[in-house]
């Protein structure tokens, strides 16, 4: 029992490392100027987008597109800028931490 205790303890710790990891990544390439994570700000919040593509196959390559090349109508009438000076691995952090809250 112990044993489980522990590995539980453990598991929950690491994941808890790479989601603040990944946060910091989205304020580090200025993703929390214009999202939060429960609240709408100038974007969704983060929490708003992974509930809308919960489920989809194709949300992450979706989402990669957008922070690399903007998206327009989906939240409204502001557009997201595009960001190609994120890197394509940094695109993938930040879609699948994003779709993972």
């Amino acid at each position: 029992m112990k044993a489980i205790v522990v590995a539980a303890a453990a598991a929950l710790a690491l994941s808890a490392g790479v989601a603040s990891a990944d946060e910091a990544l989205a304020k580090d390439k200025k993703c929390m100027s214009c999202h939060q994570m429960e609240k709408k700000v100038v974007g969704p919040s983060f929490k708003d987008i992974a509930k809308k593509y919960k489920g989809d196959a194709k949300a992450v390559a979706h989402n990669v597109n957008v922070i690399k090349k903007g998206g327009k109508g989906v939240w409204g009438a502001v557009p997201m800028p595009p960001h190609p000076q994120v890197s394509d691995a940094d695109a993938e952090k930040l879609a699948k931490w994003v779709l993972s809250l």
